[in-house]
């Protein structure tokens, strides 16, 4: 008995040296490292260069030459040169080369930014060819690569600077409550990225002028100061008045600036889809209304800013959602491809500037997600679309005539390209649940020319839990969900786990992927390590899966989502692992929305919640997004009225942490600290935190404190 027992000990004992010969995630491997020491190699900075080559960085330090033949192990340019043309010139040296951003203009003329200035380096020469010095305060920069003009905003005003350095300003509005050229226009809703755009020539700006002196200030507290201080900012609720947005172009001949004359709807409308026709005689605006449900692409005369022609007109009794300029062929003035869901997906619509509509070039039960290019003659263009799989991205040309559809990437998972100038040939980096990080050179032809790199995963000799992908069907019985499940290391079947269930379930988000850990946080194998079951689900109301599946929740945003995530209740459940005593939830903005929703309206099976920046009552949510999902509260008062977690704070019944930024600007703090005077009003308890100089997202040493904060509640909880 005494010589089994010993086995026995020795066994338990052989078992503890191999798991501890793995190595144990820290929280912090787990929030920075993920970006860092535990972020797979991969090549930096990859720019199109020549014909059929490219280039990338090196340690901030050296590009060198990548072409179809494989990799160039020669420094093609080093800081040290750059620098010395730098300090020829009588400019400050820089520390690092930026790799994401520097652009060749041709094969000996490199463009990049240093210190917040502009230069182009003449690699034949090793001199800075052209300079372009810029204040310290300038913001919103624009590039010209026709002429090497740059255009920039100081406060609330626009300037530019030619190739000389020498300054002229453009705009002269004193109150700060008009601005121009900024890319915060309509709160960065509808892809808006900028606010400046240069004509193809480069002798005229367009430009976004936002007039927002008649929506309300919102008072955000700096507790910085001696004094507290209120901070206010600019921000039109559901309802409320909005910024008024016009487009106004410059002429850098006359000095003169124009507006277009767009008067389709009220003043509170939206312009998107900014467009310059190539040779730059017309520029083309998407105008929306307020409602976000009717769409006009106008045309407009860029010297003279009058209306010309509306090309076509888009209707939708939800709404729609222009998110991209058109994209003209190579080579016409006349003919553009354009984005539309029209037809319950992303696809491209093959149009004329008469506005005829000349043909459907993709089509299918999936979405276009992006343009890469177009070949020189204009025949085809580059996609990137989840025909393959919504979970998948890959690279297909598209013959424009025929539509006729060649897929360029093969191997599974989330591709990455970069195409040639020649668009002969793409660089390709990718990854998969099983692949950290490949990149090649593949041929237009869908051939693999080259194999780069091929990464070792940093996680690899990590105590890590199982990850498995799969699908069930959503609340309405026909629609497959993808989920992400991801069980403990040293697995027992046998056991009972808590089950911390993240969450978003909004617009725009995708959180599963055959992706690198599947779109995963490291955070969640950190707690898989700790022992707990980690799950997501994304439900109807997420990305890329077309209109109906994303715009169910018209007027009811969480109510459908809910219903979909307790169909992934109902199969944790059914896992003989899964402690359903112990289910627990966290998400943050539109997932603290949902995980305050679930907890709420489904105090029976979940037992501790974790929400953060959460969206308490949508009528304090601001207008652009806001509207679009859920109309106004006048027009849809049943909607607000059943999706209002003010009115649920009586049914809490499990632990909640709600955790908000106390300068948060997007998600206003009024939400949760309104949520906390509905849970003294009905009784019921809360545990709350703020942090006080944070705003909507949390970054670095800030970052990893929450996230300690968040895991001890569940450890102390669940």
């Amino acid at each position: 008995m005494k010589k089994i027992l010993v086995i026995a000990i020795l066994g338990v004992i052989t078992s503890q040296a191999i798991y501890s010969q793995k190595k144990q995630l820290t929280i912090e491997d787990a929030v920075t490292g993920q970006w860092q020491k535990l972020y797979p190699e991969h090549i930096q900075g990859v720019q199109p260069y020549s014909e059929n080559d490219f280039t990338y960085v090196v340690n901030y330090k050296e590009i060198r030459i990548i072409n179809k033949n494989g990799k160039d192990t020669k420094v093609f340019i080093d800081l040290k040169t750059i620098n010395s043309a730098l300090k020829d010139a009588g400019h400050k040296e820089s520390r690092y080369f930026p790799y994401w951003d520097y652009k060749w203009t041709d094969k000996e003329h490199l463009a990049f930014k240093s210190g917040g200035n502009y230069y182009v380096y003449n690699i034949k020469t090793q001199k800075i060819e052209t300079d372009v010095l810029l204040p310290e305060d300038a913001e919103n920069i624009s590039v010209c690569r026709k002429n090497n003009y740059v255009a920039y905003t100081i406060k609330n005003n626009l300037f530019f600077a030619d190739n000389k350095s020498k300054t002229v300003q453009i705009t002269f509005d004193e109150n700060e409550e008009i601005v121009n050229g900024s890319d915060y226009v309509h709160r960065q809703e509808f892809g808006i990225n900028k606010g400046i755009f240069w004509s193809p020539e480069g002798n005229a700006i367009a430009f976004y002028r936002k007039d927002e002196t008649m929506v309300a200030d919102y008072p955000l507290v700096d507790i910085t100061t001696r004094i507290a201080t209120v901070k206010n900012t600019k921000y039109p609720m559901i309802g409320e008045k909005s910024e008024e947005v016009t487009l106004g172009i410059y002429n850098l001949k006359t000095g003169k600036t124009v507006f277009c004359d767009v008067t389709d709807f009220t003043k509170e409308h939206y312009l998107t889809s900014i467009t310059w026709r190539p040779d730059g005689k017309y520029i083309f605006i998407g105008v929306l209304n307020r409602e976000q449900n009717h769409l006009k692409m106008n045309m407009y005369n860029a010297a003279t800013g009058a209306f010309v022609k509306t090309l076509f007109e888009e209707k939708n009794s939800r709404y729609v959602e222009p998110e991209h300029p058109l994209y003209f062929l190579p080579k016409s003035n006349d003919k553009f491809l354009y984005y539309s869901e029209r037809d319950g997906f992303d696809h491209l619509y093959l149009y004329n500037t008469e506005g005829k509509l000349l043909k459907q070039v993709t089509k299918g039960n999936w979405a276009v997600l992006d343009i890469k290019g177009f070949d020189p003659e204009g025949k085809n263009v580059f996609i990137i679309s989840t025909e393959k799989s919504p979970v998948e991205k890959h690279l297909y040309k598209v013959n424009i005539k025929t539509g006729k559809r060649v897929q360029l990437t093969s191997e599974n998972g989330v591709h990455s390209v970069v195409l040639s100038n020649s668009k002969k040939y793409f660089f390709d980096s990718y990854s998969n649940t099983k692949t950290a990080n490949n990149s090649i050179i593949c041929d237009t032809k869908g051939n693999i020319v080259q194999k780069i790199l091929n990464a070792k995963d940093p996680l690899d000799g990590y105590d890590l839990g199982k990850m498995t992908i799969g699908t069930i069907k959503a609340a309405d019985g026909k629609t497959d969900l993808y989920y992400r499940l991801i069980t403990p290391p040293h697995f027992d079947p046998n056991k009972k786990y808590p089950v911390v269930v993240y969450v978003y379930g909004g617009p725009h988000a995708q959180l599963i992927t055959n992706s690198r850990l599947s779109g995963a946080r490291l955070w969640q194998f950190y707690m898989a390590q700790k022992g707990y079951v980690m799950f997501t689900l994304d439900s109807r109301g997420s990305a890329n899966r077309g209109f109906e599946f994303e715009s169910v929740i018209h007027r009811q945003c969480g109510q459908v989502e809910m219903k979909d995530q307790m169909k992934g209740i109902e199969f944790l459940e059914s896992l003989p692992y899964v402690d359903k005593n112990r289910i627990g939830v966290h998400g943050w903005s539109y997932g603290g929305f949902m995980a305050t929703s679930l907890i709420t309206n489904y105090p029976e099976t979940f037992k501790v919640a974790v929400a953060g920046g959460p969206v308490i009552d949508w009528k304090y949510y601001e207008v652009m997004y806001g509207e679009r999902y859920m109309d106004t509260p006048k027009e849809n008062p049943e909607g607000f009225e059943k999706t209002s977690l003010l009115n649920k704070a009586k049914d809490l019944k499990g632990r909640l942490l709600m955790i908000h930024g106390y300068v948060d600007p997007v998600v206003v703090p009024q939400n949760s600290l309104d949520f906390i005077r509905s849970c003294i009003k009905s009784g019921t308890d809360i545990d709350y935190f703020l942090y006080p100089e944070s705003e909507h997202n949390m970054r670095g040493k800030t970052r990893v404190h929450l996230m300690k904060k968040v895991t001890r509640y569940f450890d102390d909880y669940l």
